[in-house]
């Protein structure tokens, strides 16, 4: 067995040599001045914090929870070798015999071989944004491969280095992910919305229909869930044509309105579930699902729960209309915004289509950092300039202009943050996060009202809600209605 074992370890030590001096004596074009500044400046893991640093400034809120996934796997791969890998093999590094000096690194490493830290930090970082954003993964793979490749050309690497550190980091992203849904589900904590008495049980579903867009990342998992589970309800699989107008119809014929998708697809049910008078039952199926966490759904399991149960609460909602009557109006579960981020939106659905989404939310953010001008508004009848009013539905959580979860879906106020006017918008966001939510801040200002007047809005300024974005006219009138309408949650 041990002369196996040896006889094992000497071929793949003839393989990994073999390789090693074929790359050193092959000619790379243009890679003598590429690849060893590439591994110079991923020393230290530089050169993915400053991947990660660009996408948490100029990316979508998925391009940010992307990159602090790829971060943490970098850091747990890296733990991993220094405090594992490295001390456990204590291979000697390559001799350079072969290797062209132009290729070698000025000053050598000085710890082991076994495994490669820069393609564990590399694959580790890529596989974590990749498990979140596969898009953006996809343009940042081929640099994470150069940057493994890198270490073999340069010869301070063996090629098996490179393979176990790549694997190392792989696997360091998965654990990311795992570790990440287990604290995601940790945090779902139901709120202190009030019940709702009376709210119908519905055993397998009976007078439930559920309209699940088939666009959403679940949609597969939501519809298999639903057949098991709930049996008696009618399932509608959307895919295209009016969603409003079907959920419209589901909402007249129904007990209870599901739907399954974003916080987009559950604004749409919860504006039909409102005129038709009936409870939402949501199932989570977009991408962040602020809505169903802030709730305290986790999951499909939840809902199936609570619907079969007859478990609700009661929960507020934000309204924005053109006058003080209500008429013409539109409803928000989670925020309505003007200014930054309704204009980032806008770039971005225009360009999306035809350079893809990642890069369409990079440019967008780049165009609106490089604006010029804030939205000139009268708010509750002062005049002002703002980079951005954020309105959310019940309060926040978060002291800046760019809030996180809520506590109480029911609370029955409007969350009002501002950041006025002056300096440059991306300098003004900053300093707006840091300043807090203080009354008399020279650039953020935050309250909690029951209704609000917007005046004086520039023709065509754009805005948000709930991810939804839209033209607004040159007056809103935004006001709270407190427990409108009945969801499905589970008690606690």
């Amino acid at each position: 067995m041990a002369d196996q074992e040896l006889t094992w370890q000497g071929a793949v030590a003839r393989w990994d040599r073999g390789l090693f001096d074929m790359v050193a004596r092959r000619h790379w074009p243009g890679a003598d001045r590429v690849l060893p500044r590439l591994g110079r400046a991923a020393n230290h893991g530089l050169l993915w914090g400053g991947a990660a640093a660009g996408l948490a400034l100029f990316g979508s809120a998925r391009a940010r929870k992307a990159a602090v996934r790829g971060v943490a796997s970098l850091a747990l791969a890296s733990a991993t070798i220094n405090t594992v890998g490295k001390w456990s093999v204590r291979r000697p590094r390559p001799l350079l015999d072969g290797v062209p000096a132009v290729r070698q690194l000025t000053t050598q490493p000085q710890t082991t071989s076994f495994p490669s830290g820069h393609s564990a930090s590399a694959f580790a970082f890529t596989a974590g944004l990749t498990l979140e954003s596969p898009g953006w993964g996809a343009a940042l793979a081929p640099v994470a491969a150069s940057v493994a490749f890198s270490r073999v050309y340069t010869g301070v690497h063996y090629p098996s280095d490179v393979l176990a550190g790549a694997a190392l980091g792989v696997a360091a992203g998965f654990v990311v992910r795992r570790l990440a849904r287990d604290v995601q589900e940790a945090r779902v904590v139901p709120g202190d919305e009030r019940a709702a008495v009376g709210a119908p049980a519905l055993p397998g579903g009976e007078g439930l229909t559920v309209v699940v867009n088939t666009w959403s990342g679940s949609a597969d998992a939501v519809l298999g869930a639903l057949r098991t589970r709930l049996p008696k309800a009618e399932v509608i699989a959307w895919e295209d044509g009016d969603l409003s107008g079907e959920l419209a119809a589901a909402a007249a014929r129904a007990t209870v309105l599901g739907v399954c998708g974003g916080d987009g697809t559950v604004n749409a049910a919860a504006t039909a579930a409102l005129r038709a008078g009936v409870p939402l039952a949501v199932f989570p199926g977009g991408t962040l699902n602020h809505f169903a966490l802030d709730l305290g759904l986790a999951g499909v399991e939840d809902t199936c729960r609570a619907l079969e149960a007859g478990h609700a609460v009661h929960v507020g909602v934000g309204r924005f209309s053109p006058g003080p009557e209500g008429d013409g109006c539109g409803y928000f579960l989670n925020n309505f915004s003007i200014g930054a981020y309704p204009e980032l939106l806008r770039h971005r659905l225009r360009w999306g289509p035809r350079i893809g989404g990642a890069s369409a939310a990079l440019l967008a953010a780049w165009k609106v950092l490089r604006a010029e001008r804030p939205v000139r508004l009268r708010v509750a009848g002062r005049p002002l300039s703002a980079w951005l009013l954020f309105v959310g539905n019940g309060t926040y959580q978060g002291t800046g202009p760019i809030p996180r979860g809520r506590d109480d879906l029911g609370e029955g106020v409007l969350d009002v943050r501002l950041v006025l006017g002056g300096g440059r918008p991306g300098p003004r966001l900053l300093a707006a996060a840091f300043a807090g939510p203080l009354s008399r801040s020279p650039v953020h200002v935050a309250t909690r009202l029951r209704s609000l007047r917007i005046g004086d809005i520039p023709a065509g300024t754009p805005f948000a809600y709930d991810g939804e974005y839209a033209k607004a006219p040159s007056a809103l009138v935004l006001d709270e209605l407190p427990e409108a309408l009945t969801v499905y949650r589970p008690r606690t």
